[in-house]
């Protein structure tokens, strides 16, 4: 971890010495550095088992419709967990919710190599073990994104920049793990990828539970009234300040069709692409290696100047060139080193995405209601993705491979370009610059 660890970070009553007292060079980067380092591993991972765990399915049973349906059981519980954990994440706290979430993960990720060692392991029993995986992975990852303004504060980060390093984070991982995971794959096998991914959720949990200050993470509903209301009346308040907000429900809308066909194209479609083009799992790890390489770049040019940019433009210039060319190039039968060429622009235009969409966010909603309206939020922009597999899947064993990804790459661009037209989008630069303090001073919505 970065910075240093004094008194002002030693309980839950000392946030506020963190944030305002001491020297105005004296930067708290603890909490920043240890919550970006605890997605990182816990992503890395993820990202390694996303490459490992279809392309096992897909060598072992020899089926489309099967690998898509491993991706729809892990999803589906991901979503559907993930938009009831709001109410809990708020009561108990994020950084509890963090670090046992991760440590079920690692448990049942751990489980799969085992059981295929011991012979135990049925196409039920793995379908139920991605289940749970899925099922404690959504109230982990929405703690710890909303742990990012807390931490922004502790550390005297502009919040943009702190959604642009979270972004940064995050692609580092999708760089690292699926490089990882091809090569992982070509030479040890699927399985070494699933060991490596509970490694990193069980020391992603560490980093939570130890390495994080103390104060950290505490429970957003403290006042009598909101510890006394029902867990469905605290739910309800997340629905009722989304009503309010026509941006963020555009905005859930776009992305929920747009991650539909990001899955299929993640679980179903490059795989299957890398399989009939004789290319391989190397070649999964090296596509999704570059595009996260160059979003690496494009998060953290967006770290360091999108507060000065204009969201708009570069929000729908990024979805433009991130998504449909991906499907496109694929569907072509382009050589190896035209589909990189297209996934590194592609990877550059989505790293302006992440950082936009978490400082909208995180400006727009209050601090106590934080846990239930990105809970809500992320179900119904996820909702889509465990179909994605399901339906590439079937699509592709129906028709066949290109037309698949023709129609799904059709799709992607008339809706990033289609949604553009909509007047709400004026409202992205309104509450612009609006930081956490003032997140936490405005009132929920009964």
């Amino acid at each position: 971890m970065t910075g240093e660890d004094t008194d002002n970070d030693a309980g839950p009553g000392t946030g506020k010495d963190a944030i305002t007292g001491g020297s105005s060079r004296a930067r708290r980067l603890r909490p920043l550095g240890g919550l970006l380092a605890a997605m990182a591993v816990a992503l890395t991972g993820t990202r390694v088992s996303a490459v490992a765990l279809p392309w096992f399915v897909l060598v072992t049973t020899g089926s489309a419709t099967q690998t898509g349906l491993v991706a729809f059981c892990e999803m589906t519980p991901y979503v559907v967990v993930k938009a009831l954990a709001g109410p809990l994440v708020d009561r108990t706290g994020p950084r509890v919710v963090s670090w046992s979430t991760d440590a079920v993960s690692a448990a049942a990720a751990g489980a799969i190599p085992l059981l295929h060692a011991a012979g135990l392991l049925s196409f039920p029993v793995l379908l139920a073990l991605v289940a749970v995986i899925g099922a404690v992975r959504g109230p982990g990852d929405l703690a710890k994104e909303i742990m990012v303004p807390e931490a922004a504060e502790r550390a005297r980060v502009p919040l943009e920049r702190a959604t642009g390093l979270s972004g940064v984070t995050e692609r580092l991982a999708s760089t690292l793990g699926p490089a990882a995971g091809g090569f992982m794959v070509a030479l040890l096998g699927p399985l070494t990828g699933l060991v490596l991914n509970a490694v990193c959720f069980a020391l992603g949990s560490l980093i939570i539970a130890f390495a994080l200050p103390r104060g950290m993470g505490h429970p957003a509903d403290q006042a009598p009234a909101a510890s006394g209301s029902g867990y469905w009346r605290r739910f309800g308040e997340g629905f009722a300040f989304l009503r309010g907000e026509p941006l963020l429900l555009t905005i859930i809308v776009m992305v929920g069709i747009t991650n539909l066909l990001d899955a299929a194209f993640g679980t179903v479609l490059l795989p299957v692409w890398a399989e009939r083009s004789g290319n391989g799992p190397t070649a999964i790890g090296l596509s999704n290696g570059v595009w996260s390489a160059t979003a690496v770049a494009g998060s953290l040019v967006a770290a360091a100047v999108a507060h000065r940019m204009p969201r708009r433009v570069v929000f729908f210039a990024g979805f433009l060139l991130a998504g449909a060319p991906r499907f496109l190039v694929l569907a072509s039968g382009a050589p190896m080193w035209a589909v990189l060429a297209v996934f590194a622009v592609s990877g550059a235009g989505g790293g302006f995405l992440n950082p936009i969409l978490g400082a909208i966010a995180f400006e727009r909603v209050p601090h106590a209601l934080r846990g239930r309206v990105n809970a809500l939020g992320d179900a119904m922009a996820w909702a889509g993705i465990p179909l994605g597999g399901l339906i590439a899947g079937a699509a592709v064993a129906w028709s066949g491979l290109a037309p698949v990804l023709l129609v799904a790459g059709a799709a992607y661009f008339l809706t990033t370009n289609l949604a553009a037209l909509l007047p709400q989008w004026r409202e992205m630069d309104r509450l612009r610059g609006r930081g956490a303090h003032e997140s936490r001073a405005a009132e929920p919505v009964a």
